[in-house]
């Protein structure tokens, strides 16, 4: 098992290409989760890094139309492949059947993910030992301000099973992360070209307005201390609301 303390000190000032290799040397079963919105960038450092790279995304079923196409156009770009995780029918088939479509909307949007996210989620990260994601401390004052290079992830892992979680993405801000993105020619969602900054699933993501925090088109019927999905549930341990 990796010291993470020890690892995370000498990680912490570095770039997100350094974090990136670091977190790829050191463990040989270790996917990136890729959510269809800025985190492109970890695929465009980390393809150049390993001819072994893993990367999976979550379909919801409720992903907008421009987020499919674009997950496809990642992966002809790089010439990889997506693993494409689902949720499970029968769940997501009671759900709907029991509370209609738009539950969310009146009962928050926890149960959803739960059935959506973070089951498939949990049912994959029980396959790897450490996982890479594209949260940053800039994204949510109120869940992420914290967040560190990397991590035990203390949501995902078992008695038995340790699960070590790498945030490269961490120390930079949203100008940084469109400044590679331009710098490098990455693709990058249509959203964002249409006042989408945090993209999510259809219902639930909206653009921002000039002057507005990248989350507040997340959940925004939500108080803002609850708008993670379960993905980094972790986050929410402590805060208040």
């Amino acid at each position: 098992m990796t010291d993470i303390d020890s690892l995370r000190t000498e990680l912490d000032g570095q770039s997100p290409r350094a974090i990136l290799k670091a977190a790829l040397a050191r463990y040989g079963n270790i996917a990136i989760s890729f959510s269809g919105a800025e985190d492109v960038v970890l695929i465009e450092m980390a393809h150049k890094l390993t001819d072994n790279l893993k990367v999976f995304t979550l379909d919801t079923g409720r992903l907008h139309p421009e987020t499919y196409e674009f997950i496809e156009k990642v992966r002809q770009h790089y010439g990889i492949e997506i693993e494409v995780l689902f949720p499970e029918a029968e769940a997501v088939q009671n759900l709907v059947s029991k509370k209609g479509m738009f539950s969310f909307y009146e009962d928050g949007h926890s149960e959803c993910c739960g059935i959506r996210k973070v089951a498939p989620l949990r049912k994959k990260l029980a396959t790897v030992d450490a996982w890479i994601t594209g949260q940053r401390r800039d994204q949510s004052p109120g869940t992420r301000n914290d967040v560190p290079v990397v991590q035990v992830d203390g949501a995902f892992s078992t008695d038995d099973k340790p699960l070590v979680k790498f945030n490269p993405l961490a120390n930079w801000t949203s100008k940084e992360v469109w400044d590679y993105i331009r710098m490098s020619e990455a693709p990058y969602n249509a959203l964002h070209e249409k006042g989408f900054i945090s993209i999510g699933c259809q219902p639930c993501t909206r653009p921002v307005l000039p002057g507005q925090h990248e989350r507040e088109g997340r959940w925004w019927w939500e108080e803002a201390t609850h708008k993670e999905c379960g993905l980094h549930a972790g986050n929410l341990i402590g805060k208040s609301g």
